[in-house]
């Protein structure tokens, strides 16, 4: 009688090599599969290795274009931002591997797909909400949820015995056992030492930026040109990059170089909990700050209030959730393409040992600067002397207001 099938997201890392093996123990056939977001992993051998360990099958695909044009891109143009810190890194790359995932396990005949997220996290639930949507008849295997799995295995000393038992090979160790996930926007760090929120992490930690101390002692300027809100040239020196995961990949360079893009934070998780998080999002960092500045000078001052007030906080909200194969989605998707009509233009920055600067910002297509208008020297098309009733007709509430606490003898 043949084995039930189920499609294992796996990262080749030490929870879901353990699950791989634990699935198999359970009698299932499983068929490993990899997403390609732009992670420094070395897929041939961790496919090696899923097959080592007992995966009849082991799909890799590249999702790298879709994930910078359909997830990082607008966010990008809605500058999305969770609690006011995190740029969302993590969550950006959810949506493109759940799809992938999915259609494998329609592929390969599966009944059921299965992850490696934590009982406390949000991943979790940023896969399973996607698992649902794409396919609602779907069974999720989520060993960190089952009782038989985390009594077994109450923390990573126990996987990490359990990997050595079962000679699962890993690049954790007991010593430093803190969680990562890498993809192109970001590399993340949890666990360990780092729940302790007052401790420092420790300098090797860090992986994908140089340390600003030891960033390069001269600055380095580039370019960045949008249309309608997406970045599509990127010019460092003599160097053009236009083509999505190429310009991506060369701002990430660029900025991991100078040491951009690191914070330290305790977040509010979706399931209600506390977590510190550090997070390393260096390319993502400069072209969304880039977009910032151009929007100062392109974008309508009340079309940017709104789209900061509704469309930049529930997109973000909708990301960090794990709700982006929703009809809410689609709808902030629209507007974000509406207010980005006008953000054209270019951008020139700099990066300088952890920080990032603007030169400068230009744009051919709009006319909502003036420096006629704007300039201190020349009266331009305003006739001050029209801002006196401007300004008495602002005052009446607020005289009022004034009046009225007097009155009542309170402190303004």
């Amino acid at each position: 009688m043949a084995k039930e099938k189920v499609c294992l997201a796996y990262s080749g890392g030490l929870d879901t090599s353990c699950i791989l093996a634990w699935l198999l123990e359970k009698g299932y056939e499983v068929i490993a599969y990899m997403a390609d977001v732009g992670q420094e992993e070395d897929f041939e051998a961790a496919k090696k290795k899923a097959l080592a360990i007992g995966a009849s099958k082991v799909y890799v695909e590249d999702l790298r274009k879709e994930f910078v044009e359909e997830l990082c891109f607008p966010a990008i143009q809605c500058n999305a931002i969770y609690e006011n810190v995190y740029l969302l890194g993590t969550s950006l790359a959810r949506p493109v591997i759940a799809r992938g995932q999915i259609a494998v396990a329609e592929k390969e005949g599966c009944v059921a797909v299965s992850h490696g997220c934590t009982g406390k996290g949000n991943d979790q639930v940023r896969f399973e909400l996607g698992f649902y949507a794409l396919k609602p008849d779907i069974k999720v295997i989520a060993p960190w949820r089952i009782p038989e799995f985390y009594t077994r295995f109450a923390g990573r000393n126990d996987l990490l015995d359990y990997a050595a038992k079962n000679n699962i090979p890993t690049v954790q160790s007991k010593k430093a056992p803190w969680s990562m996930d890498e993809n192109m926007a970001h590399c993340s760090y949890e666990a360990g030492i780092l729940e302790d929120p007052n401790v420092t992490p420790p300098k090797e930690m860090w992986k994908l930026t140089v340390d600003p101390l030891d960033a390069p002692d001269t600055p380095e300027d580039f370019t960045v040109q949008f249309e309608k809100g997406i970045p599509v040239k990127l010019t460092i020196g003599d160097k053009v990059h236009t083509e999505p995961v190429d310009l991506f990949l060369a701002a990430n360079a660029l900025a991991r170089k100078h040491g951009v893009g690191r914070i330290d934070i305790v977040e509010n998780r979706f399931i209600g909990i506390k977590s510190r998080g550090c997070y390393e999002t260096p390319g993502l960092t400069i072209l969304r700050s880039a977009h910032i500045d151009l929007e100062g000078l392109v974008l309508d001052k009340e079309v940017r209030a709104l789209r900061d007030q509704f469309v930049t906080i529930g997109y973000s909200k909708i990301l960090y959730n794990g709700l982006y194969f929703s009809p809410e989605r689609e709808f902030l998707e629209g507007s974000i393409t509406a207010s980005q009509k006008t953000v054209n233009g270019q951008v020139r920055c700099r990066v300088y040992k952890g920080g990032f600067h603007v030169l400068g910002r230009s744009s051919e297509t709009s006319n909502l600067y003036s420096m006629e208008e704007s300039s201190m020297d020349e009266l331009g098309g305003l006739d001050v002397s029209d801002s006196t009733g401007f300004i008495k007709v602002q005052a009446i509430r607020l005289k009022k207001y004034g009046e009225a606490k007097i009155a009542a003898g309170e402190k303004m």
